[in-house]
């Protein structure tokens, strides 16, 4: 089989990225190699890097390769979003480093970084990082990476990616793509080091598989996260990665239409009285608003599943405040309590607004 053309369009290349037809029957989906251990002809004599299924698995192999071109980079794939943070964290930064991470970020990631990684000598500054004069403030001779999350969870903030690198001293800039996914941002070609998805969202598209991903450009740092990858094990098994695969060759049509729901949804949102601070940022099916009555109108939807987690194709609401983000509860990332986020999947968005306009009376 030809490979792809390195110019071909994004709607091509998320269908065929890492497929190759099986060697031995020719299947057009790779398979699933449902195994911890692999033969060898003699000993420490293995094909490739397939020794045992924590360092490598066939499966997980191809679903790296995918996400590797439709970044631009070389990818690892771990067990979920966290996992993969962490692993990027740790690889770039030792104890006693300096990071910047931003002031509305994801109570997960929070969490890592706050109760921790600083158990281990890390230190961190929050910043705003729409305010690119505050971040390049925020950087230090010895921040050793700044992590971007653009649009921002929950309040859907864009950052200038091109911007934060021109801010960025000699630290790596790390981007996490979750919510925008390589159809409508791709970090590493605007001068970011490093790329993180969690894979349970956009990626896979369906809710049923949960996973993390990381893209780097440089080599080097591809193998220090690879090492962390293997000598931590945070590794996704073979069906997960195979789900993840599998939910890529539609991304770029259920984007499409994630879009179309979350323009629909924020426009009717904005006409309404009653709503204040509706915000989508201009792609995809991520929409936030803020309500007195928030954890009412959570619980009322019928379409809308009162559930974290987000991107799949059914629509989800949350109250982030009581649900995604208590972990940044008290701090300086801290959340209205009135504050609503919706991921607005594929359905019609005649009933998206029908259902939110029954919820919200």
């Amino acid at each position: 089989m030809s490979e792809i053309p390195a110019d071909a369009d994004i709607a091509t290349r998320v269908v065929h990225a890492g497929l190759q037809p099986d060697p031995h029957y020719g299947s057009v989906i790779p398979a699933i190699h449902q195994t911890s251990t692999y033969a060898q002809p003699a000993p420490g004599s293995f094909v490739e890097d397939y020794d045992y299924s924590r360092s490598a698995n066939p499966t997980r192999s191809a679903l790296e390769t995918a996400l590797g071109e439709l970044e631009g980079g070389l990818a690892s794939a771990f067990s979920s979003g966290m996992a993969a943070t962490h692993a990027l964290i740790t690889a770039v930064a030792a104890a006693g480093g300096h990071i910047v991470i931003p002031s509305d970020l994801y109570g997960g990631t929070y969490r890592l970084v706050d109760k921790v990684l600083t158990r281990w000598g890390l230190e961190y500054t929050m910043v705003d990082q729409t305010d690119l004069d505050a971040l390049q403030a925020a950087v230090r001779g010895d921040t050793a990476l700044i992590w971007v999350e653009t649009p921002t969870n929950p309040t859907l903030n864009v950052v200038d990616i091109a911007g934060v690198v021109a801010r960025s001293g000699a630290a790596l800039v790390a981007v996490d793509n979750t919510f925008a996914t390589p159809v409508n941002q791709q970090p590493l070609k605007l001068g970011a080091d490093a790329v993180v998805h969690s894979t349970t969202k956009y990626l896979g598209g369906h809710s049923d598989t949960v996973g993390g991903a990381v893209v780097v450009r440089d080599g080097a740092l591809h193998q220090q996260v690879r090492f962390v990858q293997n000598a931590i094990g945070a590794v996704p098994g073979p069906m997960d990665c195979f789900l993840v695969h599998r939910g890529i060759r539609t991304l770029h049509v259920r984007m499409r239409a994630h879009t179309e729901n979350g323009a629909a949804v924020s426009g009717y949102l904005r006409e309404r009285g009653d709503t204040s601070h509706v915000c989508w940022p201009g792609f995809g099916g991520m929409v936030c608003f803020r309500h007195p009555d928030a954890v009412r109108i959570a619980g009322s939807t019928a379409i809308f599943t009162l559930a974290e987690s987000l991107g799949g194709v059914e629509s989800l609401i949350e109250v982030p405040q009581a649900m995604t983000h208590q972990s940044v509860e008290d701090s300086d990332a801290a959340v209205p309590a009135d504050l609503v986020r919706l991921s607005c999947g594929i359905e019609s968005a005649s009933d998206l607004i029908a259902d939110l306009r029954r919820a919200i009376g």
